[in-house]
């Protein structure tokens, strides 16, 4: 199974698994799940960090890339086409983050793993 983190997903899986649902955990934990996190959350991640809306957060914001690695996550980058994609989703939500998550998620044809039920707004599949 290939999947999307969210960004807070991402963040709870590394930093408070606790908060994870059960079936997030162990589709997370599966060792045959390729876990995909996009750019996107690199750049939610940081700006939350310098604003100080991510307590905790610091360490692993510092080393993302190698964060990342070192989970075996794989990082999606932010390209035109994922960018055009999102800018014409027509859902009715602002969020440029979720909009590039739910853009990798179309163009990838995979789920996203996260709890905002915000994200249904863009047809995507969501698991949580």
């Amino acid at each position: 199974m290939k999947v999307l983190l969210d960004t807070h997903t991402l963040l709870w899986a590394v930093i408070n698994p606790e908060l994870l649902s059960r079936r997030a955990a162990s589709i997370i934990d599966d060792k045959s799940t390729v876990i995909l996190v996009s750019a996107a959350s690199a750049w939610e991640i940081s700006t939350k960090v310098r604003l100080g809306k991510l307590p905790g957060a610091e360490n692993f914001e510092r080393d993302f890339v190698q964060n990342l690695d070192d989970l075996g996550y794989a990082l999606l980058s932010i390209d035109a086409e994922t960018s055009l994609r999102a800018g014409r989703l027509t859902a009715n939500h602002g969020d440029p983050f979720d909009r590039i998550l739910a853009a990798h998620a179309i163009a990838l044809d995979i789920p996203v793993i996260g709890k905002d039920p915000k994200l249904d707004q863009f047809g995507i599949r969501r698991v949580w």
